[in-house]
C-alpha cells in the first residue's frame, strides 16, 4: 500500500477520537454554565458557584484548544514528487478524501454549533449577578416603610397601645404595612409629662407622651438603642452621638450633624397606635446625600 494512503487512513482513524475530545468538553462547558445560572437563582452558594464557572470555562478552553490542535503541523513532512499525470489510484484517493471533507465539514459544524452553545450558555449564567447590583444609593436608601395609618408593632409582631410603654421606658417598633425593612426601625419612647418641647408644626406629633424617632443614626446608619431617661437622652453606641429627645432629637455631642426624623403618631378606634404620616426628613446618614 502506497505510503500516502496508508497516512490518509491513520488520519481517518484520529479524526473520530479527536473530535470527541472538544464535544465533550463543550457539552461539559454548557452543562456547568446552565448549573450555575440554576446555583445562583436558587440563593447562591460560592464553592459550588467556583466549581461550576471553572468547569465552564475550562471546558471552553480545553475543547478550542483540543480542536486547533489538530490544525497544527506535527513536523517536517517530506515526499518526492511523482509525475503530474494522475493514476488511477490517485483518483480514487481524491475521491476518498473529497467524501473524508464532506464528514470533516460535518464534524465542524457540529463543534462550531457547540462552542456557541458554550458560550451563550455562560453568557446566560453571567446575566444573572446582574440583578445583585441593586438600586444605585440615593432616594431607595432614604426611603421610608411608613405610611399614614400603618399600624406599629413590636418584636413580635403585635400592635401596641399608649399604655404598653411605660414612663421613661422605650420599645422598637416597625410598620405594619412592611416590617422587615431595614429602614423601618423606629424608637418609641415614654418621655415624663411636660417634658416635649414640640417642634413648630408638630404639637400633634405625640399620643399621651409618647413620642416616635428612626432608630437610624443620621451619622453613619448605627442604631440608635441607648436612651438615659433621666437626662432625656439617646445615644448612639457606635460613634458616640447624642441626641436630645425632648428638642427634635437634635445632635448634642459626636459626629452626627442632623437631628433624628420624627414619626407623626396618632391612635385607631381601637386605641392602637398608628403612624399619621411619615419621616419628618429622610431616614439615615446624610453622606447619602453629597452627590446630590
Amino acid at each position: 500500500m502506497p505510503e500516502r494512503e496508508q497516512h490518509e487512513q491513520q488520519d481517518q482513524q484520529e479524526q473520530v477520537p479527536t473530535t470527541r475530545l472538544p464535544v465533550i468538553a463543550f457539552l461539559v462547558s454548557i452543562a456547568a454554565a446552565l448549573g450555575l445560572a440554576v446555583v445562583y437563582w436558587a440563593g447562591g452558594q460560592p464553592q459550588w458557584e467556583g466549581v461550576l464557572l471553572c468547569l465552564s470555562l475550562g471546558g471552553i478552553g480545553v475543547g478550542v484548544i483540543s480542536w486547533a490542535h489538530r490544525f497544527l503541523p506535527e513536523g517536517p513532512d517530506e515526499e518526492e514528487r511523482e509525475p503530474t499525470a494522475s493514476s488511477d489510484e490517485q483518483l480514487q484517493a481524491l475521491d476518498a478524501e473529497l467524501v473524508a471533507s464532506e464528514e470533516e465539514i460535518g464534524r465542524r459544524k457540529l463543534l462550531v454549533r457547540l462552542l456557541a452553545g458554550a458560550a451563550g450558555a455562560l453568557g446566560l449564567a453571567a446575566l444573572f449577578p446582574i440583578r445583585s447590583l441593586g438600586p444605585k444609593p440615593g432616594a431607595g436608601l432614604k426611603a421610608s416603610p411608613f405610611t399614614a395609618g400603618d399600624h406599629l408593632l413590636t418584636t413580635q409582631g403585635k400592635r401596641v397601645r399608649p399604655a404598653d410603654v411605660e414612663v421613661d421606658g422605650f420599645i422598637t417598633v416597625f410598620p405594619s404595612s412592611d416590617p422587615h425593612n431595614a429602614n423601618g426601625p423606629t424608637l418609641l419612647i415614654h418621655m415624663r409629662p411636660g417634658q416635649n418641647q414640640p417642634r413648630p408644626g408638630r404639637d400633634d406629633w405625640t399620643v399621651d407622651d409618647l413620642i416616635a424617632y428612626s432608630k437610624i443614626c443620621t451619622h453613619a446608619g448605627c442604631p440608635v438603642g441607648l436612651y438615659q431617661a433621666q437626662s432625656g437622652l439617646l445615644l448612639c453606641p457606635c460613634h458616640q452621638s447624642t441626641f436630645e429627645v425632648a428638642d427634635g432629637a437634635q445632635p448634642i455631642f459626636g459626629p452626627a450633624t442632623r437631628s433624628l426624623p420624627q414619626l407623626p403618631l396618632g391612635t385607631d378606634g381601637e386605641g392602637y397606635l398608628i403612624a399619621t404620616g411619615d419621616f419628618s426628613a429622610p431616614i439615615g446618614p446624610g453622606f447619602w446625600d453629597q452627590l446630590r
